[in-house]
Protein backbone atom coordinates (compact mmCIF):
# COMPACT_ATOMS: atom_id res chain seq x y z
CA UNK A 1 0.00 0.00 0.00
CA UNK A 2 1.22 3.37 -0.58
CA UNK A 3 1.03 6.36 1.76
CA UNK A 4 -0.49 9.81 1.46
CA UNK A 5 2.50 11.90 2.92
CA UNK A 6 1.78 15.73 1.95
CA UNK A 7 -0.53 18.01 0.09
CA UNK A 8 -0.08 21.42 -0.93
CA UNK A 9 -2.61 24.27 -2.37
CA UNK A 10 -2.90 26.69 -4.25
CA UNK A 11 -5.14 29.38 -6.06
CA UNK A 12 -4.74 32.40 -8.40
CA UNK A 13 -4.84 35.92 -7.09
CA UNK A 14 -8.27 36.85 -8.14
CA UNK A 15 -11.02 35.88 -5.38
CA UNK A 16 -14.75 37.63 -5.61
CA UNK A 17 -17.52 37.21 -3.41
CA UNK A 18 -20.20 35.35 -5.01
CA UNK A 19 -22.62 38.26 -5.05
CA UNK A 20 -20.02 40.08 -7.25
CA UNK A 21 -20.22 37.19 -9.61
CA UNK A 22 -24.04 37.09 -9.52
CA UNK A 23 -24.03 40.84 -10.37
CA UNK A 24 -21.77 40.28 -13.59
CA UNK A 25 -24.10 37.45 -14.53
CA UNK A 26 -27.32 39.82 -14.33
CA UNK A 27 -25.93 42.17 -16.30
CA UNK A 28 -24.12 39.60 -18.83
CA UNK A 29 -27.70 37.94 -18.69
CA UNK A 30 -30.22 40.33 -18.56
CA UNK A 31 -31.21 40.48 -22.29
CA UNK A 32 -30.99 36.79 -22.73
CA UNK A 33 -34.00 35.88 -20.14
CA UNK A 34 -37.14 37.51 -19.26
CA UNK A 35 -36.70 35.71 -16.00
CA UNK A 36 -33.28 36.62 -15.27
CA UNK A 37 -33.58 37.18 -11.48
CA UNK A 38 -35.34 33.86 -10.88
CA UNK A 39 -32.66 31.87 -12.70
CA UNK A 40 -30.11 33.91 -10.45
CA UNK A 41 -31.20 32.38 -7.16
CA UNK A 42 -28.95 29.11 -8.68
CA UNK A 43 -25.86 31.79 -7.44
CA UNK A 44 -27.54 31.63 -3.52
CA UNK A 45 -28.67 27.71 -3.38
CA UNK A 46 -25.16 26.81 -4.08
CA UNK A 47 -23.92 27.16 -0.75
CA UNK A 48 -21.20 28.81 -2.25
CA UNK A 49 -19.79 32.39 -0.76
CA UNK A 50 -16.33 32.98 -2.25
CA UNK A 51 -14.41 31.50 -5.58
CA UNK A 52 -10.84 32.08 -6.97
CA UNK A 53 -10.71 32.99 -11.04
CA UNK A 54 -7.24 33.52 -13.18
CA UNK A 55 -8.83 36.76 -14.57
CA UNK A 56 -10.17 39.73 -12.65
CA UNK A 57 -13.87 39.94 -13.41
CA UNK A 58 -13.95 42.93 -16.24
CA UNK A 59 -11.73 40.16 -18.53
CA UNK A 60 -14.37 38.07 -18.94
CA UNK A 61 -17.10 41.28 -19.88
CA UNK A 62 -15.58 40.88 -23.68
CA UNK A 63 -15.58 37.43 -26.20
CA UNK A 64 -11.70 36.02 -25.71
CA UNK A 65 -10.67 33.68 -28.64
CA UNK A 66 -9.62 30.12 -27.68
CA UNK A 67 -6.08 31.50 -28.22
CA UNK A 68 -6.46 34.29 -25.56
CA UNK A 69 -8.03 31.78 -23.05
CA UNK A 70 -5.52 28.98 -23.63
CA UNK A 71 -2.21 30.96 -23.34
CA UNK A 72 -3.54 32.44 -19.69
CA UNK A 73 -4.45 28.66 -18.96
CA UNK A 74 -1.12 27.51 -19.73
CA UNK A 75 0.79 30.90 -17.99
CA UNK A 76 -1.39 30.52 -14.99
CA UNK A 77 -0.96 26.75 -14.68
CA UNK A 78 2.89 27.03 -14.84
CA UNK A 79 2.56 29.56 -11.93
CA UNK A 80 0.15 27.53 -9.71
CA UNK A 81 1.71 24.12 -10.24
CA UNK A 82 5.02 25.87 -9.19
CA UNK A 83 3.51 26.91 -5.96
CA UNK A 84 1.67 23.71 -5.26
CA UNK A 85 4.45 21.56 -5.73
CA UNK A 86 6.55 23.76 -3.28
CA UNK A 87 4.33 23.83 -0.74
CA UNK A 88 3.47 20.12 -0.88
CA UNK A 89 7.47 19.22 -0.77
CA UNK A 90 7.76 22.12 1.89
CA UNK A 91 4.82 21.74 4.05
CA UNK A 92 5.50 21.65 7.80
CA UNK A 93 2.61 20.58 8.81
CA UNK A 94 3.14 17.23 6.93
CA UNK A 95 7.20 16.91 6.41
CA UNK A 96 9.85 17.22 9.43
CA UNK A 97 11.65 18.56 6.93
CA UNK A 98 11.56 19.27 3.06
CA UNK A 99 12.00 17.12 0.20
CA UNK A 100 14.07 17.65 -2.70
CA UNK A 101 12.88 17.75 -6.07
CA UNK A 102 14.75 15.05 -7.07
CA UNK A 103 13.36 12.42 -5.08
CA UNK A 104 10.40 12.34 -7.47
CA UNK A 105 10.18 9.43 -9.28
CA UNK A 106 7.35 9.98 -11.40
CA UNK A 107 4.53 13.11 -11.99
CA UNK A 108 0.88 12.27 -12.82
CA UNK A 109 -0.47 15.51 -14.03
CA UNK A 110 -4.09 16.24 -14.27
CA UNK A 111 -6.14 18.62 -15.95
CA UNK A 112 -9.31 19.14 -18.23
CA UNK A 113 -9.59 22.87 -18.44
CA UNK A 114 -6.89 23.63 -21.35
CA UNK A 115 -4.38 22.12 -23.86
CA UNK A 116 -0.62 21.99 -23.89
CA UNK A 117 1.98 20.27 -25.90
CA UNK A 118 4.58 19.61 -23.86
CA UNK A 119 2.36 19.66 -20.78
CA UNK A 120 2.39 21.45 -17.79
CA UNK A 121 4.43 19.43 -15.97
CA UNK A 122 7.45 19.48 -18.42
CA UNK A 123 7.02 23.39 -18.42
CA UNK A 124 7.38 23.04 -14.98
CA UNK A 125 10.41 20.70 -14.52
CA UNK A 126 12.01 23.46 -16.46
CA UNK A 127 11.76 26.04 -13.51
CA UNK A 128 12.15 23.43 -10.78
CA UNK A 129 15.34 21.02 -9.91
CA UNK A 130 13.27 17.47 -10.85
CA UNK A 131 15.90 14.68 -11.77
CA UNK A 132 15.54 14.73 -15.39
CA UNK A 133 14.90 11.60 -15.89
CA UNK A 134 11.75 12.00 -13.85
CA UNK A 135 8.82 10.30 -15.50
CA UNK A 136 5.89 12.72 -17.08
CA UNK A 137 2.23 10.88 -17.08
CA UNK A 138 0.01 13.69 -18.11
CA UNK A 139 -3.85 13.02 -17.83
CA UNK A 140 -6.59 14.46 -19.46
CA UNK A 141 -10.24 14.47 -19.70
CA UNK A 142 -11.02 13.21 -16.19
CA UNK A 143 -12.78 16.46 -15.45
CA UNK A 144 -14.31 16.65 -11.28
CA UNK A 145 -13.06 12.45 -11.34
CA UNK A 146 -9.60 13.20 -12.02
CA UNK A 147 -8.69 13.88 -8.66
CA UNK A 148 -9.29 10.75 -7.23
CA UNK A 149 -8.28 9.15 -10.30
CA UNK A 150 -4.33 10.50 -9.77
CA UNK A 151 -4.15 9.43 -6.48
CA UNK A 152 -5.47 5.58 -7.51
CA UNK A 153 -2.86 5.58 -10.94
CA UNK A 154 -0.05 7.13 -8.11
CA UNK A 155 -1.18 3.71 -5.87
CA UNK A 156 -0.69 1.40 -8.82
CA UNK A 157 2.50 3.03 -9.84
CA UNK A 158 4.09 2.65 -5.97
CA UNK A 159 2.84 -0.32 -5.84
CA UNK A 160 4.55 -1.59 -9.04
CA UNK A 161 7.89 0.01 -7.67
CA UNK A 162 7.57 0.25 -3.62
CA UNK A 163 10.42 2.56 -3.40
CA UNK A 164 9.20 5.16 -5.62
CA UNK A 165 7.59 8.90 -4.58
CA UNK A 166 5.28 10.11 -6.98
CA UNK A 167 3.61 13.37 -7.17
CA UNK A 168 0.07 13.74 -8.33
CA UNK A 169 -0.64 17.60 -9.70
CA UNK A 170 -4.00 18.46 -10.63
CA UNK A 171 -4.90 21.82 -12.18
CA UNK A 172 -8.12 23.09 -13.27
CA UNK A 173 -8.61 26.84 -14.65
CA UNK A 174 -12.85 26.27 -14.93
CA UNK A 175 -13.47 30.49 -15.57
CA UNK A 176 -11.47 30.23 -19.02
CA UNK A 177 -13.88 28.03 -20.39
CA UNK A 178 -16.69 30.52 -19.84
CA UNK A 179 -18.11 31.19 -23.07
CA UNK A 180 -19.21 35.01 -24.19
CA UNK A 181 -21.21 33.98 -26.92
CA UNK A 182 -23.43 31.60 -24.76
CA UNK A 183 -26.16 32.72 -23.15
CA UNK A 184 -27.80 29.15 -22.24
CA UNK A 185 -28.82 28.32 -19.15
CA UNK A 186 -26.10 25.78 -18.35
CA UNK A 187 -23.25 28.22 -18.99
CA UNK A 188 -25.22 30.47 -16.43
CA UNK A 189 -25.11 27.74 -14.16
CA UNK A 190 -21.13 27.10 -15.00
CA UNK A 191 -20.97 30.52 -13.84
CA UNK A 192 -22.09 30.38 -10.95
CA UNK A 193 -20.39 27.07 -9.45
CA UNK A 194 -17.10 26.67 -11.07
CA UNK A 195 -13.29 28.20 -10.48
CA UNK A 196 -9.96 27.50 -10.49
CA UNK A 197 -7.40 26.26 -8.51
CA UNK A 198 -4.44 23.39 -8.02
CA UNK A 199 -3.06 21.19 -5.86
CA UNK A 200 -0.22 18.56 -5.33
CA UNK A 201 -0.02 15.54 -3.16
CA UNK A 202 2.54 13.22 -2.80
CA UNK A 203 2.04 9.76 -2.35
CA UNK A 204 5.26 7.07 -1.09
CA UNK A 205 5.62 3.65 -1.99
CA UNK A 206 5.84 1.00 1.10
CA UNK A 207 9.42 0.98 0.99
CA UNK A 208 10.04 4.69 0.43
CA UNK A 209 12.95 6.70 2.28
CA UNK A 210 11.31 10.02 2.59
CA UNK A 211 8.21 8.49 4.66
CA UNK A 212 10.69 9.06 7.46
CA UNK A 213 10.20 12.28 6.98
CA UNK A 214 6.51 12.10 7.95
CA UNK A 215 5.79 14.83 10.35
CA UNK A 216 1.67 13.53 11.25
CA UNK A 217 1.17 10.78 13.92
CA UNK A 218 -1.08 9.03 11.69
CA UNK A 219 -1.72 9.34 7.69
CA UNK A 220 -3.33 6.83 5.43
CA UNK A 221 -2.32 4.33 3.48
CA UNK A 222 -4.42 3.71 0.15
CA UNK A 223 -6.12 0.00 0.72
CA UNK A 224 -7.45 -0.12 -2.79
CA UNK A 225 -9.26 1.88 -5.87
CA UNK A 226 -12.09 1.34 -8.62
CA UNK A 227 -13.34 2.96 -11.80
CA UNK A 228 -16.57 2.38 -13.14
CA UNK A 229 -17.94 3.30 -16.14
CA UNK A 230 -21.66 3.99 -16.87
CA UNK A 231 -22.30 2.74 -20.21
CA UNK A 232 -23.54 5.37 -22.85
CA UNK A 233 -23.34 8.78 -20.33
CA UNK A 234 -21.26 10.68 -22.70
CA UNK A 235 -24.37 13.29 -22.39
CA UNK A 236 -23.99 13.80 -18.65
CA UNK A 237 -21.08 15.78 -18.32
CA UNK A 238 -18.03 17.03 -20.52
CA UNK A 239 -17.14 19.76 -22.54
CA UNK A 240 -18.55 20.02 -26.41
CA UNK A 241 -15.84 21.67 -28.34
CA UNK A 242 -16.61 24.28 -30.69
CA UNK A 243 -14.59 26.57 -32.41
CA UNK A 244 -14.71 29.25 -29.48
CA UNK A 245 -13.33 26.41 -27.29
CA UNK A 246 -14.96 24.15 -24.21
CA UNK A 247 -18.66 24.49 -23.55
CA UNK A 248 -19.53 22.53 -20.19
CA UNK A 249 -21.91 19.83 -20.53
CA UNK A 250 -23.89 19.59 -17.40
CA UNK A 251 -26.53 17.16 -16.89
CA UNK A 252 -29.36 18.13 -14.21
CA UNK A 253 -29.77 14.36 -13.49
CA UNK A 254 -26.54 14.13 -12.04
CA UNK A 255 -27.82 14.23 -8.19
CA UNK A 256 -30.29 11.38 -9.24
CA UNK A 257 -27.44 9.17 -10.65
CA UNK A 258 -25.82 9.49 -7.19
CA UNK A 259 -28.93 8.33 -5.92
CA UNK A 260 -29.55 5.41 -8.26
CA UNK A 261 -26.29 4.15 -9.57
CA UNK A 262 -23.76 5.35 -7.40
CA UNK A 263 -24.88 3.43 -4.40
CA UNK A 264 -24.28 0.14 -5.08
CA UNK A 265 -21.45 0.61 -6.86
CA UNK A 266 -20.06 2.11 -3.39
CA UNK A 267 -21.92 -1.11 -1.52
CA UNK A 268 -19.80 -3.55 -3.56
CA UNK A 269 -16.59 -1.65 -3.88
CA UNK A 270 -16.70 -1.77 0.13
CA UNK A 271 -17.98 -5.59 0.24
CA UNK A 272 -14.44 -6.31 -0.99
CA UNK A 273 -12.89 -4.69 2.29
CA UNK A 274 -15.59 -6.08 4.49
CA UNK A 275 -16.80 -2.74 5.07
CA UNK A 276 -19.95 -1.10 5.34
CA UNK A 277 -20.71 2.70 5.17
CA UNK A 278 -21.26 2.78 8.47
CA UNK A 279 -17.90 1.77 9.42
CA UNK A 280 -16.21 4.64 7.92
CA UNK A 281 -14.62 7.58 9.61
CA UNK A 282 -14.12 9.71 6.58
CA UNK A 283 -16.01 10.50 3.56
CA UNK A 284 -14.03 12.89 1.22
CA UNK A 285 -16.05 13.77 -1.59
CA UNK A 286 -15.49 15.80 -4.43
CA UNK A 287 -18.13 18.65 -3.93
CA UNK A 288 -19.83 19.12 -7.02
CA UNK A 289 -22.53 20.97 -5.71
CA UNK A 290 -25.09 21.40 -2.99
CA UNK A 291 -27.48 18.75 -4.34
CA UNK A 292 -24.92 16.56 -5.24
CA UNK A 293 -23.90 16.72 -1.20
CA UNK A 294 -27.77 16.46 -0.33
CA UNK A 295 -27.50 13.05 -2.35
CA UNK A 296 -25.01 11.58 -0.36
CA UNK A 297 -25.75 12.06 2.69
CA UNK A 298 -29.47 10.33 1.83
CA UNK A 299 -28.32 7.34 0.24
CA UNK A 300 -25.76 6.67 2.32
CA UNK A 301 -27.59 8.15 5.29
CA UNK A 302 -24.71 10.00 6.45
CA UNK A 303 -25.30 12.49 9.04
CA UNK A 304 -24.01 16.16 8.65
CA UNK A 305 -20.56 15.78 9.81
CA UNK A 306 -19.30 14.08 7.35
CA UNK A 307 -20.09 16.12 4.55
CA UNK A 308 -18.84 18.97 6.55
CA UNK A 309 -15.56 19.44 5.02
CA UNK A 310 -16.37 19.06 1.76
CA UNK A 311 -19.56 21.72 2.17
CA UNK A 312 -16.56 23.91 3.66
CA UNK A 313 -14.27 23.80 0.55
CA UNK A 314 -17.37 24.10 -1.86
CA UNK A 315 -18.45 27.45 0.03
CA UNK A 316 -15.05 29.07 -0.13
CA UNK A 317 -13.40 27.77 -2.95
CA UNK A 318 -16.38 26.76 -5.32
CA UNK A 319 -16.08 23.57 -7.67
CA UNK A 320 -12.50 23.29 -9.10
CA UNK A 321 -13.29 20.82 -10.84
CA UNK A 322 -10.44 17.67 -9.90
CA UNK A 323 -8.35 19.50 -7.26
CA UNK A 324 -11.36 19.95 -4.92
CA UNK A 325 -11.20 16.68 -3.87
CA UNK A 326 -7.95 17.10 -3.13
CA UNK A 327 -8.42 20.28 -0.65
CA UNK A 328 -11.20 17.98 1.12
CA UNK A 329 -9.00 15.02 1.73
CA UNK A 330 -6.06 17.73 3.27
CA UNK A 331 -8.77 18.99 5.96
CA UNK A 332 -9.67 14.98 6.84
CA UNK A 333 -5.46 14.74 6.91
CA UNK A 334 -5.58 17.25 9.46
CA UNK A 335 -8.35 15.90 11.52
CA UNK A 336 -7.89 12.28 11.57
CA UNK A 337 -7.69 10.91 15.20
CA UNK A 338 -6.67 7.48 15.62
CA UNK A 339 -4.97 4.70 13.73
CA UNK A 340 -7.51 2.19 12.30
CA UNK A 341 -9.71 5.07 10.97
CA UNK A 342 -11.06 4.33 7.63
CA UNK A 343 -11.77 6.90 4.62
CA UNK A 344 -13.66 6.79 1.11
CA UNK A 345 -12.36 9.52 -1.57
CA UNK A 346 -15.35 9.57 -4.25
CA UNK A 347 -15.54 11.64 -7.14
CA UNK A 348 -17.69 11.36 -10.01
CA UNK A 349 -16.44 12.53 -13.56
CA UNK A 350 -16.93 12.62 -17.57
CA UNK A 351 -17.79 9.18 -18.97
CA UNK A 352 -20.42 9.12 -16.71
CA UNK A 353 -17.65 7.49 -14.43
CA UNK A 354 -17.26 6.67 -10.58
CA UNK A 355 -13.68 7.05 -8.87
CA UNK A 356 -13.49 5.24 -5.36
CA UNK A 357 -10.55 5.20 -3.72
CA UNK A 358 -10.51 3.35 0.30
CA UNK A 359 -7.97 4.51 3.08
CA UNK A 360 -6.84 3.94 6.33
CA UNK A 361 -4.99 5.91 8.86
CA UNK A 362 -1.53 4.16 9.95
CA UNK A 363 0.70 4.75 12.88
CA UNK A 364 3.16 7.13 11.17
CA UNK A 365 6.25 5.67 13.12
Amino acid sequence: MSTVVSVGLSNPPYVLAQEEVMDFARDFYRNDFSDVERLLKVFHNGDIERRYFSAPIKWFSQPRTLKEKNDRYCEMAVSLGIKSINDCLNQVDYLSTPVEATAIDAIYFISTTGMATPSIEARIMNQLPFDVHTKRIPIWGLGCGGGTAGLARADDYCRAYPEANVLVLSIELCSLTFQYGDRSKSNLIGTSLFADGAACVLVSGEQSSLKSKIQLPIVPKVRGSQSTLMPNSEEVMGWDVRDEGLHVVFSKSIPHIVETWLQPEVKQFLQQYYLDISELHHFIAHPGGRKVLDAYEAIFNLERQFTDNARNILRNYGNMSSPTVLYVLDRAMRQAGNPGEQGLVVSLGPGFTSELLLLEWVDAS
